[in-house]
Protein backbone atom coordinates (compact mmCIF):
# COMPACT_ATOMS: atom_id res chain seq x y z
CA UNK A 1 0.00 0.00 0.00
CA UNK A 2 1.13 3.51 -0.71
CA UNK A 3 0.76 6.76 1.55
CA UNK A 4 -1.28 9.10 0.18
CA UNK A 5 -2.36 12.77 1.12
CA UNK A 6 -6.35 13.21 1.79
CA UNK A 7 -7.31 16.35 2.44
CA UNK A 8 -8.98 17.06 5.86
CA UNK A 9 -7.32 13.93 7.48
CA UNK A 10 -5.14 14.05 10.81
CA UNK A 11 -3.92 10.24 10.16
CA UNK A 12 -1.90 8.72 7.35
CA UNK A 13 -3.92 7.13 4.54
CA UNK A 14 -2.75 4.32 2.07
CA UNK A 15 -4.22 3.47 -1.21
CA UNK A 16 -4.18 -0.21 -3.19
CA UNK A 17 -5.66 -1.11 -6.74
CA UNK A 18 -6.29 -4.67 -6.90
CA UNK A 19 -8.22 -6.32 -9.53
CA UNK A 20 -10.06 -3.11 -10.55
CA UNK A 21 -10.68 -2.22 -6.97
CA UNK A 22 -9.24 0.78 -5.54
CA UNK A 23 -8.86 0.46 -1.39
CA UNK A 24 -8.10 3.36 0.64
CA UNK A 25 -6.99 2.95 4.09
CA UNK A 26 -6.73 4.17 7.85
CA UNK A 27 -6.12 3.27 11.56
CA UNK A 28 -8.18 5.48 14.39
CA UNK A 29 -8.01 2.66 16.79
CA UNK A 30 -5.71 4.71 18.65
CA UNK A 31 -7.48 8.56 18.64
CA UNK A 32 -10.43 9.80 20.11
CA UNK A 33 -13.15 11.95 19.28
CA UNK A 34 -13.45 14.18 16.68
CA UNK A 35 -10.56 12.11 14.56
CA UNK A 36 -12.48 8.92 13.48
CA UNK A 37 -15.67 10.98 12.48
CA UNK A 38 -13.07 13.46 10.91
CA UNK A 39 -10.78 10.99 9.18
CA UNK A 40 -14.07 9.03 7.67
CA UNK A 41 -15.42 12.19 5.63
CA UNK A 42 -12.66 12.81 4.15
CA UNK A 43 -11.89 9.13 2.88
CA UNK A 44 -15.38 8.51 1.80
CA UNK A 45 -14.62 11.68 -0.41
CA UNK A 46 -12.63 9.79 -2.14
CA UNK A 47 -15.01 6.70 -3.10
CA UNK A 48 -16.46 5.75 -6.59
CA UNK A 49 -18.27 2.95 -7.52
CA UNK A 50 -14.41 0.58 -8.09
CA UNK A 51 -13.34 2.14 -4.59
CA UNK A 52 -13.88 1.05 -1.11
CA UNK A 53 -12.70 2.49 2.43
CA UNK A 54 -11.30 0.52 5.01
CA UNK A 55 -11.55 2.16 8.49
CA UNK A 56 -10.01 0.80 11.48
CA UNK A 57 -11.22 1.71 14.45
CA UNK A 58 -11.53 0.72 18.38
CA UNK A 59 -14.82 0.68 18.41
CA UNK A 60 -17.87 0.49 16.42
CA UNK A 61 -18.60 4.85 15.10
CA UNK A 62 -22.40 4.58 15.55
CA UNK A 63 -22.77 8.24 15.15
CA UNK A 64 -21.17 8.54 11.62
CA UNK A 65 -23.32 5.50 9.94
CA UNK A 66 -26.55 7.96 10.11
CA UNK A 67 -24.93 10.40 8.55
CA UNK A 68 -23.75 8.90 5.52
CA UNK A 69 -25.87 5.79 4.87
CA UNK A 70 -27.95 7.24 2.81
CA UNK A 71 -25.07 7.28 0.16
CA UNK A 72 -22.59 4.03 1.39
CA UNK A 73 -23.04 0.95 2.34
CA UNK A 74 -21.06 -0.62 5.22
CA UNK A 75 -19.63 -3.85 6.61
CA UNK A 76 -18.18 -4.05 10.14
CA UNK A 77 -15.72 -6.96 11.00
CA UNK A 78 -14.15 -7.31 14.56
CA UNK A 79 -10.28 -7.69 13.52
CA UNK A 80 -10.15 -10.12 16.88
CA UNK A 81 -7.56 -7.90 18.23
CA UNK A 82 -10.07 -5.40 19.97
CA UNK A 83 -10.49 -3.19 17.10
CA UNK A 84 -13.30 -3.16 14.40
CA UNK A 85 -12.67 -2.86 10.91
CA UNK A 86 -15.64 -0.97 8.62
CA UNK A 87 -15.46 -1.54 4.97
CA UNK A 88 -17.40 1.53 3.42
CA UNK A 89 -18.57 1.24 -0.11
CA UNK A 90 -20.57 3.85 -2.45
CA UNK A 91 -24.18 2.74 -3.00
CA UNK A 92 -25.21 2.01 -6.85
CA UNK A 93 -27.77 4.46 -6.88
CA UNK A 94 -26.71 7.02 -4.16
CA UNK A 95 -27.79 10.61 -4.15
CA UNK A 96 -24.89 12.31 -2.86
CA UNK A 97 -26.68 13.54 -0.31
CA UNK A 98 -23.94 13.11 2.37
CA UNK A 99 -23.05 16.59 4.19
CA UNK A 100 -19.16 15.59 4.94
CA UNK A 101 -18.96 18.93 6.65
CA UNK A 102 -20.91 17.19 9.62
CA UNK A 103 -17.55 15.60 10.87
CA UNK A 104 -17.86 15.73 14.36
CA UNK A 105 -20.46 13.66 16.57
CA UNK A 106 -22.01 15.78 19.09
CA UNK A 107 -22.19 12.84 21.91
Amino acid sequence: MEKIEVLGATVDFFKEIKDGLTTYQFDTSMCGPPDPMVNAMAGLQLLDENSQLVMINHKSPGGLFPKVEEDFDFLEEDTGDGKIKIIFTKKVNALNSTDFTQNSCHG
